[in-house]
């Protein structure tokens, strides 16, 4: 694993931030300035694709993207982003009320609600580099930085969690067994700079093209053959630690079964840690590493290379990414009672940024976290200020290599244990987006345009064009996408 500059740099985007934090609302960005600096995140005068350096290049980019977000003068009513009125007396909440978005309770039980909001994103996002072999420190302040960004952008208006998106798995590995991590963090940014061009898109032309390209019938497709793709792999790790892995996945049916709440939510990551605990007691935990890791430092840094092949098989997740971000925006806006349809466009922005940094630097891509809308809508707190408790606790989490050296020591049967049930739980989610939008499967269009993709996914229908390998994933995003759009172009005209 290779060194990286990010290091002092980050402490340059941190100071920035912390210089930026009063600065309430955030002015659209000239189009045309926007693209400049997003594409300069990737490619240094007369560098490409595999210029060196694309570390150091991405973090002085971003505080210049930064910069050319200016804040506008909305006169003495404008309020500081780091300020919340007191919702009440701050210690009650009555029936039937919500503590808003730009509300919150005393401080002891506003840093109450963002710990569990912490506790929520836990296991998720430590899943993600525990399954792909990304440090899992490197990733959790990434996590952080990114959620911090995402709250600056979206104006203190959208609260939400940035995690590590499980959409990234698939490509990770596909990307890692050609290049390795670099390679993939390649991959990683090159996702985020794009979805940020997108949400620079939305700003300016809005969300309907979105609904227009990625209907419910297309999004719910894609998600399904990114969770079912990877059975190979889950298969692969159950297979070698058979034991371990009936124990995890076993575990993970009784706790959801039987608990509720906040323990149900997290009955995959309980039952890592029940496969992790049996492993240790049968010795088959390798544990050298967790002994000779410090308690307190920085996390590694790795820094990305960009190889076009591996780049390829990152752009289905942008389709996912977006979907992610416009249903999570959605869903607040619903539970809020509030119209966030003005944030959109920032949201996808955020995302991109906080998933181009952390790829900068060896974390995994990030998304808008379903696990932190049930704390909201269990305590009816929906304070962004819990979010910039918990965006601040996972930096500071961030900062133990022993912690890091734990999860990365998780037995193989325990991940296939876990790979079983959350990439199953993924494709399933995909069949949800089905039937919540009521697709219509009598349509044929729909029913072809599915039933094609999911087979070439699942599959994995590959093939290769010269040095570029399009595998099951790409193919059938391309089917799904294209074809219905082709298809139902075709069906209208009869009409």
């Amino acid at each position: 694993m290779s060194s990286s500059p990010l290091g002092p740099a980050l402490i340059k985007v941190s100071k920035l931030i912390s210089t930026r934090y009063n600065e309430a609302l955030v002015n659209p960005i000239l189009p045309r300035e926007a693209t400049r600096l997003a594409i300069s995140l990737l490619i240094r005068r007369g560098g490409g694709l595999g210029a060196r350096g694309a570390g150091s290049t991405l973090v002085d980019g971003l505080p210049r993207l930064l910069r050319a977000i200016n804040p506008p003068d909305y006169g003495r009513n404008s309020m500081s982003l780091l300020s919340w009125k007191l919702h009440g007396n701050g210690k009650n909440i009555a029936h039937g009320d919500v503590v808003s978005t730009d509300e919150r309770l005393t401080w002891p039980r506003t840093i109450g609600v963002g710990v569990q909001h912490i506790a929520a994103m836990f296991g998720a996002t430590f899943l993600v580099p525990i399954i792909t072999g990304f440090p899992p420190t490197t990733t959790l302040l990434f996590s952080g930085i990114g959620t911090l960004l995402f709250l600056i952008i979206t104006q203190n208006k959208v609260p939400s969690y940035l995690g590590s998106s499980f959409a990234f798995l698939a490509p990770i590995a596909a990307a890692q067994s050609g290049g390795g991590m670099s390679a993939a963090l390649g991959g990683v940014v090159v996702t985020g700079v794009i979805l940020a061009a997108v949400g620079l898109i939305v700003r300016q032309a809005g969300i309907g093209w979105i609904n227009w390209l990625l209907p419910p019938v297309v999004t719910g497709t894609i998600v399904m053959v990114i969770g079912l793709n990877l059975a190979g792999a889950a298969k692969n790790n159950f297979v070698a630690g058979p034991m371990v892995a009936i124990i995890t996945l076993a575990s993970i049916g009784i706790v959801s079964a039987v608990s509720r709440g906040f323990l149900n939510r997290i009955s995959i990551f309980v039952g890592l840690i029940i496969g992790y605990g049996v492993a240790l007691i049968m010795g088959d935990v390798k544990t050298d590493a967790i002994s000779s890791a410090s308690w307190v430092a920085l996390p590694s840094f790795t820094t990305p290379t960009f190889d076009s092949k591996a780049i390829v098989l990152f752009l289905p997740v942008v389709l996912v990414l977006i979907a992610e971000n416009v249903g999570h925006v959605k869903s607040v806006s619903a539970m809020t009672g509030k119209n966030l349809d003005d944030q959109m466009g920032n949201a996808l922005m955020a995302d991109g940024l906080a998933t181009t940094l952390a790829g900068a630097g060896g974390g995994s891509g990030t998304t808008t976290y379903a696990e932190n809308i049930g704390v909201m809508a269990a305590t009816r707190v929906y304070s962004t200020a819990a979010y910039w408790i918990a965006g601040v606790g996972a930096i500071l989490l961030s900062l133990s290599p022993k912690f890091g050296a734990v999860l990365s020591a998780t037995p193989v049967g325990a991940l296939g244990g876990v790979g079983v049930a959350l990439f199953g739980m993924i494709g399933v989610l995909g069949a949800r987006i089905w039937i919540d939008s009521r697709v219509d499967f009598s349509n044929s269009t729909n029913l072809l345009i599915a039933g094609s993709a999911l087979i070439i996914g699942i599959a994995d229908i590959s093939w290769t064009q010269g040095d570029y390998t399009f595998n099951g994933i790409i193919n059938a995003t391309l089917v799904a996408v294209v074809g219905h759009r082709v298809l139902t172009a075709l069906s209208d005209s009869r009409k």
